[in-house]
């Protein structure tokens, strides 16, 4: 089922730039273009510089962050639920409101990426969703917590699939799958950091405290990437007026190339002719395309129903704030230490096998939790709360690395940031099914529900064909 390989770097190798070649000659490539410097080639079978793990590490922090602000939600809906005398299900609409925004975020910047530069789409998604956390601090009601997560939402939604992209173009094939899934993984840590962060700030300064201080720090972020981060080069490669701009970058990266060079993409140049959202259904992509997007539709039901009410699920089971607030901060600490597992997995073996065990230990964790009681087991079902977080952040971390395997260089944004769009749907349908189902059925629900949504993604990903391929040797 893996015999398929698409024409993008996943697929390239040093000895495989002939047949690309020759695929690209018989695509009709001109002889001018083949006398062009290939910049798959280029960056994919180059040394990994320092300034390319600086760019990752930009990327990495933006991640960071937007995870950060992205969880403070829910250490913050416990509080207000006591200050505020609210029911849970008044929280609903907020919690949807920021996923909400997250949608159409991912969705847009995918497109806005793709059109204008990974660069700004970066650095204008951190400045936006700072700005509107540091506002949260001054809402005076529900309805302007809504409407301030939604601003939020668009800027936390637009940076995950940008800063993955921007990782992918200046990683080399050989470190792409664990230096994406090394920024994706930066959204349990992210949060693990807002647990943290949340345990010391809610008992000196309160809800408004954590959202002002919390909103402040992608601010700082985003002048540091205005001034340091640099545009993709693939992204450049595909406009000539840019080619300058190219060229001094690649000469940075300890690329040498003429000033007058001209550039090209054997790889993917093929692969190219259609662009948008209805490329994702050509050259038999549908079907990788609708399992991919059933995946993250799931996956973040359960992810979300974890960021944004975990807490809450604890702490309706009796639990203290601090106790509650650490269910979630050991739920991030396992998917960490999942998602960077699970990579170094696909690295060796290929993203089939790794998803799928991990998907199926995602779903039998939270069915094991099941009989636990959260009073006398709190120990336990802790414990069994950051494993359920491993295995499942091991599948989301990584199912972005598979977006970038799936799609070329000029859907990629659009391919990932429309999978992460759909699975925002999933985050949305998480708002209103989390508190109904705390409500209704307690833990043995929401437990129920978490298990249910990982079954699910276990078969779709066995359904897509297009799996990233064992590295051989």
């Amino acid at each position: 089922m893996n015999s398929y390989v698409p024409p993008t770097e996943f697929a390239g190798s040093p000895g495989s730039a002939p047949d690309a070649a020759g695929a690209a000659r018989g695509a009709g490539v001109s002889e001018a273009d083949r006398r062009a410097i290939d910049i798959g080639s280029t960056l994919d079978d180059g040394p990994y510089t320092a300034l390319q793990k600086a760019v990752v590490l930009l990327a990495a922090l933006s991640i960071v962050v937007d995870g950060f602000d992205g969880q403070l939600i829910g250490f913050a809906i416990p509080v207000l639920l006591k200050e505020w005398n609210l029911a849970r299900s008044a929280f609903a609409p907020v919690v949807a409101a920021g996923l909400f925004g997250m949608g159409i975020g991912s969705a847009c910047a995918g497109i806005f990426a793709d059109r204008f530069g990974r660069r700004w789409a970066v650095i204008g998604s951190v400045f936006l969703f700072g700005v509107a956390t540091c506002c949260i601090g001054f809402a005076p009601d529900i309805v302007a917590i809504a409407v301030l997560r939604f601003v939020a939402g668009l800027g936390i939604g637009g940076a995950l699939p940008s800063s993955t992209t921007m990782t992918a173009e200046f990683t080399p094939a050989r470190r792409r799958t664990l230096a994406v899934t090394a920024t994706i993984v930066c959204v349990p840590l992210g949060g693990m950091l807002a647990g943290l962060f949340a345990h010391g700030v809610l008992p000196a300064y309160g809800w408004r405290g954590l959202f002002l201080i919390g909103g402040v720090l992608p601010i700082v972020l985003s002048v540091l990437l205005l001034f340091a981060l640099p545009e993709s080069p693939r992204f450049l490669a595909r406009r000539p007026a840019r080619w300058n701009e190219l060229g001094r970058l690649l000469n940075r990266m300890s690329r040498q190339v003429p000033a007058d060079a001209v550039f090209t993409d054997i790889r993917e140049q093929a692969a190219e002719q259609h662009r948008g959202v209805r490329a994702l259904f050509m050259q038999g992509r549908a079907r990788d395309t609708i399992a991919i997007w059933i995946a993250f539709f799931m996956c973040l039901v359960a992810v979300y129903s974890a960021f944004s009410w975990l807490p809450t699920m604890l702490s309706a089971q009796g639990l203290s704030l601090s106790v509650a607030g650490s269910g979630l901060t050991a739920y991030n600490l396992g998917g960490v230490v999942g998602a960077l597992a699970c990579a170094v997995a696909i690295a060796r073996y290929g993203s089939r096998w790794p998803l799928l065990i991990c998907a199926l230990g995602a779903a039998l964790s939270a069915a094991l939790m099941l009989g636990l009681d959260a009073k006398n087991s709190t120990t336990l079902l802790i414990f069994g709360l950051g494993v359920h977080g491993l295995f499942v952040n091991a599948v989301q971390s990584t199912m972005y690395a598979l977006c970038a395997y799936v799609y070329p260089t000029g859907m990629r944004a659009t391919g990932t940031a429309s999978a992460l769009a759909f699975g925002r749907l999933g985050a949305i349908t998480s708002a209103f099914a989390g508190a109904a189902v705390i409500t209704t059925g307690g833990a043995f629900s929401y437990l129920a529900m978490l298990g249910a949504a990982m079954a699910v993604v276990m078969i779709a990903l066995a359904l897509v064909r297009r799996h990233i391929p064992a590295r051989a040797g």
